[in-house]
């Protein structure tokens, strides 16, 4: 699936509006090359995920709340990074209604 506004470039105001008009939508995937993906990702009230079989990394968008990162967690804000092996329970939570993440998946199942 390659439906971004160019070749090899998103950005987060183009990204939310694909998840725009459709109520279910929580998030969507952007964009994929070889083992990457990358999806947007905004969750409304909680975050219903389940561990993933590819390891994957966040970047916040926008937002404020908390992070379960298997047995951490710790309080998350706009720029930050984080990085969840393959495998491992993870959510967010308490999160702002403005909460917003790029998800990248990459690797091989059952993470690298």
């Amino acid at each position: 699936m390659n439906i971004q506004p160019g070749k090899n470039h998103l950005n987060a105001k183009w990204a939310l509006e694909q998840l725009s008009g459709e109520q279910s939508a929580k998030y969507r995937e952007l964009f994929e090359h070889g083992s990457l993906n990358v999806e947007i990702y905004a969750p409304q009230g909680r975050d219903p995920q389940q561990p993933h079989t590819r390891d994957e990394v966040y970047v916040v968008i926008s937002g404020t709340g908390f992070f379960l990162n298997g047995e951490e967690r710790y309080a998350f804000k706009p720029g930050d990074l984080m990085f969840v092996p393959a495998g491992v329970v993870h959510r967010f939570e308490e999160f702002s209604d403005d909460f917003a993440t790029w998800v990248l998946f990459y690797g091989p199942e059952g993470g690298e």
